[in-house]
């Protein structure tokens, strides 16, 4: 089955894919690559939410 979705491929270290394999089989996802791709936007949604704590947070500056 052909798709026109952007492809890239990964390596990982023996523990983070026992990791990937686990996260996979507690969610109950088809395949390895759905569950990399949530673990993906699981984590880029906690880099967003970071981020945005960062700027709504006032400076040492702002806070004397």
């Amino acid at each position: 089955m052909a798709t026109k979705k952007p492809r890239y491929s990964i390596t990982l270290d023996d523990d983070m894919f026992k990791e990937v394999e686990n996260f996979r089989f507690e969610h109950r996802y088809q395949t390895r690559n759905q569950a990399t791709i949530e673990l993906i936007r699981l984590g880029l949604e906690t880099v967003k939410g970071q981020e945005k704590e960062r700027k709504n947070k006032p400076s040492a500056e702002e806070t004397e």
